[in-house]
């Protein structure tokens, strides 16, 4: 996993070159902005079971089939699964964005998902779905505009974060389909 600092030392070392100009700025933005992102985080770590359990139960309330016999979250075993995994997607998801970096995310959880998924049957399109309204409450939640909860946040625009949040949601998506 490369975080915002190792990512612009990589970079610079591979050009043999000091880390300097833009790289700095970057990082100084990065630090600034710290706090907002820790908050970020917060704010998708404090709500993990709000978000996930939304997530299943809005994927389920648009195909009711999956919690019918033989559906996918059909016995209780099944639906945990679909719980646990959905909150596996959310704690990588904020492992990358307290990073700054989506390697984390990509190298152990996105890897081999899809292929997993089918191995074991599970409908990617619904799976899919729940990770759209993951994200749209994550988005929510970090802005702090969640109906549900809201959290102590510093004054600011944290827009940039819930785009970066969003964007890892979105690669989550992608290696779904």
């Amino acid at each position: 996993m490369l975080d915002a600092f190792s990512r612009i030392v990589v970079g610079a070392d591979s050009k043999t070159a000091y880390v300097g100009g833009a790289d700095l700025q970057s990082l100084r933005t990065f630090i600034a902005e710290g706090n907002k992102r820790l908050d970020a985080v917060n704010a998708i770590s404090s709500n993990t079971s709000c978000i996930v359990s939304d997530a299943v139960s809005g994927m389920i309330c648009e195909n009711q089939g999956l919690i019918q016999a033989g559906g996918n979250c059909y016995p209780n075993r099944r639906m945990a699964a679909c719980l646990r995994d959905g909150e596996i997607i959310l704690r990588y998801v904020a492992y990358a964005l307290l990073a700054g970096d989506a390697s984390v995310l990509e190298d152990r959880c996105l890897n081999g998902l899809k292929e997993t998924y089918i191995a074991l049957g599970v409908p990617l399109s619904s799976s899919a779905r729940a990770v759209a309204i993951m994200k749209a409450a994550s988005v929510a939640f970090i802005n702090n505009t969640a109906s549900k909860r809201k959290i102590e946040t510093p004054a600011g625009d944290c827009s940039s974060l819930a785009a970066e949040a969003a964007s890892y949601f979105d690669r989550v998506a992608a290696a779904l389909s």
